[in-house]
């Protein structure tokens, strides 16, 4: 038997009937050597996800069933703490329907031995190809144009009008070649990699996030403690089933905040006021300006387009997220 150099725990939560999507990530990990074991999560899926990975026959494979959906940071807490007790090295963690391309592994462990820095002062993610911000910032862009905008208001703000521009220009840019690694402020879950060590250092996710932003406000503090995050676009993970946001079309006199209104949209904004307020927030004045300007304008889509109950949701959300009224939220929220 061959001894490996460095054994990962790669940790997963499901929920709902993704079985399709769950079990060819499963068996795609499966297939690297250092994978040792992997741990799968059900939120409180429908269906009984142990009967189905007992079906692919692998004692690799440990289940942790909840009674009720724990969101995202429930899970992956529960994930990670399972992890944390393997004898393993690294932990990977990945959402049901992350995709691993079959030389990912290889590329993350390859750079993790080029960068010189302890254990719990860096951390690594894979390439997401259907987010554009990760191909630019692959590419040799700057971070802080898509993370932490000071005093922006739902990514807007009057400070940068150039924003709109340089976005345009991006489309008529030949492709410019990936860099080896490049850094970023911090990461989703899904293909974020550190050291096992790194959870001693930075704990586990704040469970008051409950949904969204709980990956953003645990991988920054990586960054916050010293350490850095470090995107490797040689790693890439495709996403099987696509997030509800990526196939929206803009139209004249839309917005996707109201178009797109539902339980993710409320958590979205949630947290993202609450995490942009507590790292972001640099100029008191500019963000009340941009907050007043962007909510006027939400104002009058949702009059042109029958919106008003969306906006008065939303609205809510924003609300929440800055007198920090986070949790678990109540069904009439959405």
């Amino acid at each position: 038997m061959i001894k490996l150099k460095y054994k990962v725990s790669a940790v997963t939560v499901t929920y709902g009937n993704r079985w399709e999507f769950l079990s060819e990530v499963i068996k795609r990990l499966l297939s690297f050597n250092n994978i040792t074991n992997v741990i799968v999560v059900n939120n409180a899926s429908p269906y009984s996800v142990k009967d189905k990975v007992a079906s692919l026959n692998d004692t690799r494979i440990t289940v942790i069933d909840c009674e009720e959906n724990l969101g995202s940071t429930g899970g992956y807490k529960l994930g990670m703490a399972c992890a944390h007790k393997k004898d393993v090295d690294f932990v990977w963690l990945l959402d049901d329907d992350n995709l691993p391309e079959e030389g990912a592994l290889d590329a993350l462990l390859t750079t993790w031995d080029e960068l010189d820095a302890a254990d719990n002062k860096k951390a690594l993610f894979c390439l997401r190809t259907d987010r554009p911000h990760h191909i630019h910032i692959a590419q040799g862009q700057s971070p802080s144009r898509y993370y932490l905008i000071p005093d922006n208001f739902l990514n807007f703000t009057i400070l940068r009008p150039f924003g709109k521009f340089l976005k345009l220009a991006d489309k008529f840019k030949k492709n410019r070649r990936y860099q080896n690694r490049a850094e970023m402020p911090y990461a989703s879950y899904g293909g974020f990699f550190f050291h096992k060590t790194m959870i001693d250092l930075i704990g586990y996710p704040d469970e008051k996030f409950y949904l969204y932003f709980d990956d953003a406000e645990y991988t920054y503090r990586v960054t916050t403690t010293g350490g850095k995050v470090w995107l490797v676009p040689g790693s890439i993970v495709n996403d099987i089933d696509h997030s509800y946001q990526v196939n929206y079309k803009r139209k004249f006199l839309h917005s996707i905040h109201l178009d797109l209104w539902n339980y993710r949209t409320y958590y979205m904004t949630r947290n993202g006021m609450y995490f942009n307020k507590q790292n972001a927030l640099k100029t008191p004045v500019i963000f009340k300006i941009n907050k007043w300007l962007f909510m006027c304008w939400l104002k009058f889509l949702s009059i042109v387009g029958s919106k008003q109950n969306e906006y008065r949701k939303l609205s809510n959300a924003v609300e929440d997220g800055l007198q920090g009224r986070l949790g678990k939220a109540a069904p009439e929220k959405f």
